[in-house]
């Protein structure tokens, strides 16, 4: 898995520096073409899941994501855009037994800085990438019966976990005006529980896998 998501970031990397390269226009998104800082807010939906070796989507999680970013136009078509970002990671394991039906969602919540370098393909729509580092916040677990009831809130002892998560993430957005709309994939690098910890034995050196949604408004 690592493989082939280095071979994706590969590709995309490729494919920009290939637009940038034979594209003698370099497209401006609108309100850029005097190379102005934009400033805003965004936020939506995480679908957050762990994995170990692969990534697999029985086990996603829906949380949110919320924050503060700074679009930095370098040249025409090329910008950096520093993030700050609550974000809910985690996932769910449904359970089925003599004592009911649910699920337990397990709840990481860090504030995550993204750097993105973002590049116009045209002048509304753009492709970045970029690494992040994210600060844990919280860990707990919640007992969710099947009606959605949260029957039970257990906190994790924070020390148990690593309190740094850092990876690499890639996505697509689309300008209309003040507004963007766009998809990221978050790919994590660091395993989430410590080694020797009781956290780190029941996670199997899991990491962070996150795919979210998000609106944008700039001002």
């Amino acid at each position: 898995m690592k493989n082939s998501v280095k071979m994706m970031c590969m590709g995309i990397a490729a494919i920009v520096l290939g637009i940038a390269t034979i594209s003698a226009q370099e497209q401006r998104a609108p309100g850029e073409y005097s190379l102005t800082p934009k400033f805003g807010v965004k936020g939506g939906l995480n679908l957050s899941n762990l994995y170990v070796n692969n990534v697999k989507d029985e086990n996603l999680k829906a949380g949110g994501n919320i924050g503060f970013y700074a679009k930095v136009p370098v040249t025409r078509g090329f910008s950096l855009q520093p993030e700050i970002m609550y974000s809910m990671k985690g996932a769910q394991e449904n359970y089925n037994n003599v004592f009911g039906s649910g699920k337990y969602r397990f709840d990481l919540d860090y504030l995550e800085v993204p750097f993105a370098l973002v590049f116009n393909v045209v002048s509304n729509f753009n492709i970045h990438m970029g690494p992040y580092v994210a600060f844990l916040l919280s860990a707990k677990v919640k007992d969710v019966d099947q009606n959605g009831n949260i029957t039970g809130v257990t906190e994790l002892n924070k020390d148990n976990f690593q309190s740094v998560d850092y990876g690499l993430f890639g996505g697509l957005g689309f300008d209309v005006g003040n507004v963007t709309l766009g998809a990221r994939y978050n790919y994590g690098l660091q395993q989430i529980g410590k080694d020797g910890s009781l956290s780190g034995n029941i996670t199997q050196n899991s990491k962070n896998s996150v795919l979210n949604f998000y609106v944008g408004f700039a001002f």
